[in-house]
């Protein structure tokens, strides 16, 4: 098993389109490593691309496709941290999470990222930041 003394940082910008989602997921793939579990990789796929298609159609909904969103993946000791970056309106994630149903309605279109994110994610937060963005954080042990 691969130990890791430093945790691994990994960048890229897009632009707020959700036909970047395939080009973002090829990225994401370039990083996996073995001492990952593949069940855990692959729900951390699920969790980046619910948060990226959250980041294009809700908080850029109204921003050209130029927006940046800015993806941060670290993969350190036993967990992956993912952050993304958005120029939306701020909104309070933990109050949004309350207001949702228990369970996640599998007919339903749309709407569900939120509760898919906070079931598959050990801890997951969205803060306004200095630079007038906001930041979605979320936290996969393993």
């Amino acid at each position: 098993m691969e130990s890791f003394s430093v945790a691994q940082t990994y960048s890229l910008q897009v632009r707020s389109d959700v036909s970047v989602l395939t080009q973002v997921l090829s990225w994401f793939n370039q990083l996996y490593q073995p001492s990952i579990p593949n069940n855990i990789w692959l729900q951390c796929q699920t969790i980046l691309a619910e948060g990226l298609t959250n980041a294009i159609r809700h908080a850029h909904r109204d921003q050209p496709t130029t927006t940046p969103v800015d993806i941060e993946i670290i993969i350190a000791h036993q967990q992956i941290i993912m952050k993304i970056w958005d120029w939306g309106t701020a909104f309070d994630l933990s109050q949004k999470i309350q207001s949702l149903p228990d369970r996640i309605d599998p007919q339903q279109y749309g709407g569900r990222g939120i509760q898919i994110m906070q079931k598959l994610a050990d801890r997951i937060h969205y803060d306004r930041i200095d630079d007038q963005r906001n930041c979605l954080v979320i936290v996969k042990n393993y």
